[in-house]
């Protein structure tokens, strides 16, 4: 062991420089901070989208159309695919917690069920909408829909 190779035990010592703790220490004054504007000033937080003053992208598109707050949206389901769950699942009455725990709907989904296909299996559905031709389409196979 020589002079030039002595060295402070390992966590002795605080690697990181302490700003603004005065002149002395190199970092006082501005306290890296530079000098004037927004982000040398205390409470400093840069906007979301802010683009250095630019005019921020989404206030340069063209607004268009309308999104309702009230729109209800569903899961569709055809009647080949309610064929297909009572098949696979040896089931005669489908709602919503059964298409959830089997993986076909999400949590709170909302499911309607459509007129796409033909139905021969006689079901009891219970579902939050149903387009006519699907109502139809249950009953003359001998089941029932109910509108939950």
């Amino acid at each position: 062991m020589e002079l030039h190779n002595l060295k402070p035990a390992k966590g002795a010592t605080k690697s990181e420089k302490r700003i603004a703790r005065g002149q002395g220490s190199g970092r006082g004054g501005t306290s890296t901070r530079g000098h004037k504007g927004a982000k040398s000033r205390s409470g400093y937080s840069k906007k979301r989208n802010f683009e250095g003053g630019q005019m921020p992208l989404q206030m340069r598109l063209p607004k268009r159309g309308f999104n309702s707050p009230n729109r209800k949206e569903y899961k569709a389901v055809n009647l080949t695919r309610l064929e297909e769950i009572s098949k696979k699942y040896g089931v005669d009455t489908i709602d919503a917690d059964m298409l959830y725990n089997n993986g076909i709907t999400k949590k709170n989904e909302k499911v309607k069920i459509l007129g796409g296909g033909e139905l021969s299996a006689k079901l009891t559905v219970h579902a939050h909408a149903a387009s006519e031709s699907a109502k139809t389409a249950i009953e003359a196979a001998g089941g029932s829909l109910t509108i939950v």
